[in-house]
This record gives structure tokens, C-alpha cells and sequence, in this order.
């Protein structure tokens, strides 16, 4: 499976779509600015939008398409799903860091 995604800032003001095949690892590298670039300028780590594909070269096309419009038209696409803006990815670092600390203290025992 492939996703395609648009990431922002804490602002909601900067806009960056992605493609990646593990969207969990990839939204990890942008919250920790482990790779240098746009995202990493911008501070993006505000999941808004992702949908999922099949095949990779679908994923790229469909990216293209996004990339090419208007701010306007993203905006309504996104909040066709994400009407309030929220990070979409937020419980999944809330339930990364439970299952860490429950991990923790079994260790401990």
C-alpha cells in the first residue's frame, strides 16, 4: 500500500504532499526533522491529509495532480476528512509512547 499526504505546520500555513509506502516512518522523520529539506525548514509535522493507493505509480500521479493545485482547492480537500485541521497522526505517537512505557515496566519486573 502507498499514501499519499499533505503534512503542515503548527499554523496550518505551509502546505507539503508526500508519497511513502510506511507513512508511520515517514511522518516519524518529519516530526524529528531526521532528513534535511523542505519539511525541515518549514517545521511540517502536522499530519492534515493522507489517502491510500495500491501502486506506486499511482501514488506518484496522484501526487503530481495534487501538487499542481490552487491553495484553495487543497484546503476543501482537506477538509472534506480533516474539517477541524487536526493532526491526524497524534494518537498514534500518544499510543507509541504508552505501549513504550507499559514495555518499560515489564522489563523492570
Amino acid at each position: 500500500m502507498f499514501y499519499v499526504y499533505i503534512i503542515s505546520n503548527n499554523f496550518r500555513n505551509v502546505l507539503y504532499i508526500g508519497v511513502t509506502r510506511n507513512i508511520e516512518r515517514r511522518l516519524y522523520e518529519h516530526k524529528n526533522k531526521l532528513l534535511d529539506g523542505f519539511s525541515k525548514k518549514y517545521n511540517l509535522n502536522v499530519l492534515l491529509f493522507y489517502e491510500t493507493t495500491e501502486y506506486a505509480l499511482d501514488a506518484i500521479a496522484r501526487e503530481k495532480q495534487l501538487k499542481k493545485w490552487n491553495r484553495d482547492k487543497k484546503f476543501a480537500l482537506i477538509k472534506s476528512v480533516n474539517p477541524e485541521l487536526r493532526d491526524l497522526s497524534e494518537d498514534w505517537w500518544f499510543c507509541l509512547r504508552f505501549l513504550s512505557e507499559i514495555l518499560l515496566l515489564a522489563n523492570k519486573q
